[in-house]
């Protein structure tokens, strides 16, 4: 382990510590425990480090020019700067609990201040997601809410993706990662399947997180489409979004078996 800088861990009491450790050039954020909670390549702060994160990008094959992208549950900024900067059209709207998080991230990750696109607010998620001022507004919903012991998301109850899918614009898409044990995994996936039209998910990745995608409106799906856009989004975004594709089909094949 490197040096990590100093005043490197926020404890406002009432929520776990933020703290950090960097290894090999990258800086990763902790609550008070050794899972990571998120990541970026020092080198690279603005890039998103940790593949499951990357897949959580994967609306992108889906949906060209998001109004409004929401994150619930802020890790690392990762994603919220990653979209705050790459879709300028876009207002960019975080529910993040613990305000350590958000000062630790404002301090050591990047993420800019609030401005007339970007509102980083110390709330609960569910309180967010049943907000009817919030409903029919989000065109993206990106959900990745785990405590210090990250055994299963924090909010996983039919209720909740209810109100997650209320959120959502009639085009749009739910990204959320579901990690743990796995219990969670079957439970999760049945609970977005009572109330979103679509659910897929791509296999899970090396650190055992899953990602899936939920529509609020089932999309019609064209391979040859798909590739073509993971290819601009590779050559536009960097990301690795023909292995996203693959994924995909290969989900598709494994359901007709």
């Amino acid at each position: 382990m490197s040096d990590t800088p100093a005043s490197s861990r926020f404890d406002a009491p009432g929520h776990p510590p933020a703290t950090i450790t960097e290894f090999k050039g990258v800086r990763f954020l902790h609550l008070g425990t050794s899972w990571v909670q998120g990541a970026m390549r020092l080198a690279k702060p603005d890039n998103i480090e940790l593949e499951y994160v990357q897949m959580m990008m994967m609306w992108m094959l889906f949906l060209d020019n998001p109004k409004h992208i929401v994150q619930l549950g802020l890790g690392s900024a990762a994603l919220t700067k990653f979209s705050y900067q790459r879709f300028p059209a876009a207002r960019v709207t975080v529910a993040e609990l613990n305000p350590n998080v958000i000062d630790i991230c404002h301090a050591h990750f990047g993420l800019p201040p609030n401005d007339a696109r970007l509102d980083v607010r110390q709330m609960d998620a569910m309180d967010f997601v049943l907000d009817a001022a919030n409903h029919g507004t989000v065109d993206v919903l990106q959900v990745d809410l785990y405590d210090e012991d990250a055994r299963g998301p924090v909010l996983d109850s039919p209720e909740f993706y209810q109100a997650c899918m209320d959120c959502l614009a009639d085009d749009g898409i739910m990204t959320t990662n579901v990690f743990g044990d796995f219990s969670n995994y079957d439970k999760n996936l049945q609970n977005m399947e009572l109330v979103f039209d679509a659910v897929v998910w791509l296999p899970e990745v090396h650190d055992a997180n899953i990602v899936v995608l939920a529509f609020k409106r089932a999309p019609s799906i064209d391979f040859s489409v798909l590739y073509e856009r993971a290819g601009a989004i590779k050559k536009s975004m960097n990301l690795p979004a023909k292995n996203w594709v693959a994924g995909l089909k290969g989900w598709m094949q494994d359901q007709q078996e």
